[in-house]
C-alpha cells in the first residue's frame, strides 16, 4: 500500500502514488454502488463518528452513506445541539468522543486547523470533511477521479478554476492535487476574489474568462461563498454573472470536448448558467456526486486498513 497514512486531513502531504491508490480503489466501489446489493464488510465491527459544525447536505449525506454501505456503525452528532453550543471547547469534545472509543471521525468545521487539532487529540482515524478555507481533501479526491474518468487521466491537462477563489477550500485542494499530478492549473476570477500571494501557487492567474478558459480540457466552476464574505467583494450578482458565470459563449472558448464542474450547490445564473449545468454532453456535476461516494468508501477503507494493521502491531507488541 501507498497509503500510509493514519489520518486524512488534507492533500498537501499525500505523495502521487498514494493519491493513485485511492482513485483506483475508488474506481473499484463505482462498480459496487451501481449493484443491486450494495453492502460490504470492510468496515464491520467499527463505528463511524460524523461531526458537522457546519451545515453540509451533499458531503455529509455521502459520508454516511458510505460508512454504511461499508458495513460501520454511523453516527451524525448534531452540533448545532451540543455541549460545544454550551461552552464545552473542541478539545473537551475531542476527549469525550475519544473515550466513546470510535473507529472513524469525520469532521467539517468552520475554522482552519480544527480538524488537525482533534486528530492530535483522539486514537482513532479523522477524515476532513472541510475545515475554514484550509482543505477539503475528499472533495479534490472525487473531483480527480471524475476527470480521469473523463479524459482517460489525471496528468497534463488543462484546469481552469474559476470564481470564489479566495474562500474556497475546495480550489485549495484542488490546486495541491492537480500540482502534483502534473497539470497546468489557471485561476480565474476578480482581483477581490483572489488570496493573497497567488502568484506564488505555481499557477496562471487571469482576470478574464475568455482568456483564462482558452484551450481548457476542464472548466471547475466554484460557489460564491457569502457566508464568508464580510465586504463588497462584488458589485452585484448580476454583474459577477456578466463577468465570470460560465455560459455558452465563454465555454465556447475552451476545447471544444472541455468537462465542466462544479462541487455544489450551484447558485445557477449566479456561478453558471442553468442549460451548462444540465449539458449532458460537457456537464459532469451529477458524475462528481456519485464519484464522492465511491471515494469516501476508498479513504475510509484504507484508513480502516491502516488503523487495524496499528492496533495489530501494538497487541503484538504487548503479548511478547
Amino acid at each position: 500500500m501507498s497509503f500510509r497514512a493514519r489520518h486524512l486531513l488534507g492533500i498537501e502531504h499525500l505523495a502521487p502514488d498514494a493519491i493513485t491508490e485511492i482513485l483506483d480503489l475508488a474506481e473499484r466501489y463505482v462498480d459496487f454502488n451501481r449493484r443491486t446489493v450494495k453492502q460490504s464488510d470492510a468496515l464491520a465491527g467499527m463505528t463511524q463518528i460524523n461531526m458537522f459544525f457546519e451545515n453540509s447536505t451533499r458531503t455529509q449525506a455521502s459520508f454516511e452513506l458510505a460508512g454504511k454501505r461499508l458495513g460501520a456503525d454511523v453516527m451524525n452528532m448534531a452540533m448545532a445541539q451540543s455541549s460545544v453550543k454550551k461552552g464545552e471547547t473542541l478539545i473537551d469534545t475531542a476527549l469525550t468522543l475519544n473515550a466513546m472509543h470510535p473507529d472513524l471521525l469525520v469532521v467539517r468545521h468552520g475554522a482552519s486547523g480544527a480538524v488537525n487539532l482533534l486528530a492530535e487529540k483522539v486514537n482513532c482515524a479523522v477524515l476532513n470533511a472541510g475545515d475554514g478555507r484550509h482543505e477539503h481533501p475528499t472533495q479534490a479526491l472525487l473531483d480527480a477521479l471524475t476527470i480521469r474518468r473523463a479524459k482517460g487521466r489525471i496528468q497534463r491537462l488543462t484546469v481552469a478554476i474559476c470564481g470564489d477563489i479566495q474562500h474556497s477550500r475546495v480550489a485549495r485542494s484542488n490546486l495541491l492535487l492537480l500540482g502534483k499530478m502534473e497539470n497546468r492549473v489557471r485561476l480565474i476570477g476578480p482581483p477581490t476574489l483572489m488570496p493573497s500571494g497567488v502568484a506564488e501557487f505555481g499557477c496562471e492567474v487571469f482576470d478574464d474568462m475568455k482568456a483564462g478558459l482558452q484551450g481548457a480540457d476542464v472548466v471547475m466552476m466554484l460557489r460564491l461563498q457569502k457566508e464568508r464574505m464580510d465586504g463588497g467583494f462584488i458589485p452585484s450578482e448580476r454583474e459577477y454573472f456578466h463577468r465570470y458565470g460560465l455560459d455558452a459563449e465563454k465555454l465556447s472558448h475552451a476545447k471544444e470536448d472541455a468537462i465542466v464542474m462544479h462541487p455544489g450547490p450551484m447558485n445557477r445564473g449566479v456561478e453558471i448558467d442553468g442549460t451548462i449545468a444540465d449539458d449532458i454532453n460537457r456537464s459532469v456535476i451529477q458524475e462528481q456526486v456519485e464519484m464522492g461516494v465511491a471515494v469516501r468508501m476508498a479513504c475510509m477503507d484504507l484508513l480502516a486498513r491502516n488503523l487495524r494493521a496499528e492496533r495489530g502491531a501494538k497487541a503484538s507488541e504487548v503479548m511478547e
